[in-house]
């Protein structure tokens, strides 16, 4: 089969079958491992064609694919990324070694001294550290949005931005971590526009798919620019490894690959090749995932002790929120949080006293993982601006896995009475 032709095929057929011959591998049914640091050339005049055609772009050997040194690419990159594009439909994609060194080369590769950014609130708090304490050290800016859906605090927020310097990235994280607070990126894609209209250039839109991943909700099909992906959480599934992808158009994606040769931060075979095997059981993983959070979500919502819960399945209808989600989002994902009356002692007094349940960061393994946002996820982010993007010390953040549903309420029913 030539699993390289796109023939109409559905994401969740293309996370199986795309990407990887079995010519490829000698007949082997799944990809080889290509464990080597370097390739070998039949002649000094080919090592040359293919140095060319990797940094110049021309000479006869533009097209085909070979190989210089596993850090600028090497087979099992070649399969995965092309996965990673077709499920997602977008024309390229670039695989790196975590989430947020994805998210870092984006910055380095589109942001200036003087220029400025524009994220939500809550976001992921490495990027949230990234924009407003890492990035300030190179003379760029920071701005935030604090209600995705609307359209006035958004374009207020970004004249804010711009304010400061020339905007160049709107970042979009939807649903946001930890409270799953919705974006509307038709809305993240009209502003760019506009933007772009008023100051000369237009930003790029940059979309963390990470909450919801490919199946759950589609980015690219609202036309945004770049779609960034933790493959370390529901891709991969099994919290076994660290990985990152992003997807988008093949000027901006080239322009990636190119700089990955530099930083060094590519996915290296064998965490390729996990990443690659994960892809084909996602969409039952999470399936099986979101069943259980419906169940989980609404036992949370009933308790006494719990103050509330945001999970997107329980936005109130004739909201905007709600509205965005019915027209963007194709399910409600497995992540969410709940804030219990109380703060971080009571919190603590939960956590300590489950047995089930998982107290460590990360999202999106086979099991259920819960922690206290606040005091972990979002600890380097200023007490203000938690409070502004909606985490308290009452928060928590469940992700929730793959056990019996019934076993999960239990150890959660039996934990809550600590508080």
């Amino acid at each position: 089969m030539a699993s390289n032709k796109n023939t109409g095929l559905r994401p969740e057929t293309l996370a199986v079958a795309y990407g990887y011959d079995p010519e490829m591998g000698m007949g082997s049914v799944k990809p080889p491992i290509f464990m080597t640091s370097t390739f070998v050339y039949p002649s000094a005049q080919h090592a040359k064609d293919v140095h060319e055609a990797y940094f110049d772009g021309s000479g006869p050997l533009v097209g085909e694919t070979n190989h210089i040194y596993s850090r600028l690419g090497h087979p099992g990159l070649d399969f995965l990324e092309k996965r990673l594009a077709a499920i997602d439909g977008a024309e390229e994609a670039v695989a790196y070694s975590s989430g947020m060194a994805a998210h870092s080369s984006i910055a380095l590769a589109h942001v200036r001294p003087g220029d400025s950014v524009l994220h939500g609130r809550p976001i992921y708090g490495g990027v949230d550290m990234l924009y407003n304490s890492i990035m300030p050290q190179f003379g760029s800016h920071a701005a935030a949005y604090l209600d995705g859906t609307s359209g006035s605090d958004v374009r207020a927020a970004a004249q804010a931005a711009m304010s400061k310097g020339p905007l160049k990235l709107i970042i979009a994280e939807t649903p946001a971590n930890p409270t799953a607070a919705i974006v509307d990126l038709d809305l993240m894609v009209q502003i760019a526009d506009e933007v772009g209209a008023q100051q000369g250039h237009r930003p790029l839109v940059v979309v963390d798919n990470t909450l919801l991943g490919p199946f759950a909700q589609r980015p690219i099909e609202h036309k945004v620019d770049l779609c960034m992906t933790s493959l370390t959480k529901y891709c991969g599934g099994h919290s076994d490894l660290l990985a990152g992808g992003v997807t988008g158009r093949k000027e901006l994606i080239d322009h990636l690959r190119m700089q990955r040769t530099t930083w060094g931060n590519h996915l290296d075979p064998y965490t390729s090749w996990l990443v690659l095997r994960s892809l084909e059981s996602v969409a039952v993983r999470t399936e099986r995932a979101m069943a259980n959070a419906r169940g989980v979500a609404e036992f949370l919502r009933s308790h006494p002790k719990v103050a509330d819960v945001t999970y997107l399945g329980f936005l109130e209808q004739g909201t905007r929120a709600r509205a965005v989600y019915d027209r963007q989002c194709k399910a409600a994902g497995s992540t969410f949080s709940f804030h219990l009356h109380g703060g971080e002692a009571e919190a603590f007094r939960m956590l300590d006293r489950l047995q089930l349940l998982k107290l460590a960061v990360s999202l999106g393994g086979s099991e259920t993982l819960i922690c206290h946002s606040a005091s972990t996820t979002h600890y380097a982010v200023a007490p203000e601006q938690r409070l502004a993007g909606g985490i308290t010390d009452g928060t928590i953040r469940l992700s929730v896995g793959l056990e019996h549903v019934e076993d999960l309420i239990g150890d959660l029913r039996q934990a809550l009475e600590a508080v």
